[in-house]
């Protein structure tokens, strides 16, 4: 683990809504104590109930953020990609770490130790509002994902996540968009409550009207105004 503070990481995560909003100032002094994190494919970050160790941004390649159930099945909550910041809810509450974060595939971190954010915060206690407004960008995308489970057929479902993960849940800076998603049917069957067999009839439909393309593990948007109008239900 090395420091990093250079300009090419300041550029990467202003790519994100969140951390672009933040005083220059502020850039500069959260970044600065960082430590670069390797983590190989399907190793381990944290496990649920781990004590926080602090907080996190996706430099390069994939978080998976989800817990698995008695039977070995998995619930997906999330896939963190850059400049995506995770972890800030151990952060806030004290409690311990709510989810599994695991690779997906090779991936560098920015972590941010927790005795160094508690520094951060002593020295001005009104950044805590800043750390608030993270944890609430997620809020915000639950209740609505929650929604959309109660409310939406099955092909409204997946046309609207997959916007959502095309725009990191909004947390990606105005004009930030992913257009390849990394993710496979069965991974976005268990995001949405849904059967890979249901997804996979779906985003059949969806290609062959020329909306997407899928590819082995990954999901290319190609027409994002009919994906949205699918997304109306």
């Amino acid at each position: 683990m090395t420091p990093t503070h250079d300009a090419p990481t300041l550029a990467l995560l202003r790519q994100g809504r969140w951390f672009s909003g933040l005083p220059e100032g502020f850039q500069h002094r959260l970044v600065q104590p960082g430590r670069r994190v390797q983590l190989a494919r399907g190793e381990r970050l944290f496990a649920r109930g781990d004590a926080n160790s602090g907080l996190y941004a996706v430099l390069s390649g994939a978080i998976s953020v989800g817990a698995v159930g008695p039977g070995g099945k998995e619930a997906l909550v999330a896939v963190a990609e850059a400049p995506q910041w995770f972890g800030e809810i151990a952060l806030i509450d004290g409690g311990p770490r709510t989810h599994n974060a695991d690779a997906r595939e090779a991936s560098t971190l920015l972590w941010l130790p927790l005795a160094e954010l508690h520094a951060l915060l002593a020295e001005d206690p009104r950044r805590w509002q800043a750390f608030g407004q993270l944890a609430m960008e997620k809020l915000r995308a639950l209740f609505m994902g929650v929604e959309e489970l109660a409310l939406l057929a099955a092909p409204a479902r997946v046309a609207r996540r997959l916007l959502s993960l095309a725009t990191a849940h909004g947390q990606l800076a105005e004009g930030q968009t992913r257009d390849a998603l990394q993710l496979n049917q069965e991974q976005l069957g268990a995001m949405l409550a849904l059967t890979r067999q249901t997804v996979n009839l779906v985003l059949k439909d969806f290609e062959a009207r020329g909306l997407l393309r899928c590819q082995y593990g990954r999901i290319d948007i190609l027409d994002w105004a009919a994906l949205g109008r699918e997304g109306e239900g």
